[in-house]
């Protein structure tokens, strides 16, 4: 699932962003390292702080906490046989 985040231009309009900005992501819960693992898009030239992609990011996190995840593989230990 691809996020993204929504700029506001003059005469009230929105468009899609290129990033959220760090106060987005602080009051969503994500720092910017962790945003970038996700894949989440980061601008980091952006000042603003729009409640809309707060909530982007909220539902967002809460989406992926719902997955389920794989198991990891275990090595299974071969003993050598004499």
């Amino acid at each position: 699932m691809k996020v993204q985040s929504l700029v506001q231009k003059k005469g009230g309009r929105t468009r899609i962003g290129r990033g959220f900005s760090r106060g987005e992501l602080r009051e969503g819960g994500v720092d910017v390292k962790r945003a970038h693992k996700l894949g989440m898009p980061v601008d980091l030239r952006r000042k603003t702080k729009h409640e809309e992609n707060v909530e982007i990011l909220k539902q967002h996190l809460r989406s992926l906490a719902k997955k389920p995840r794989r198991p990891r593989k275990v090595k299974s230990l071969k003993r050598e046989r004499a």
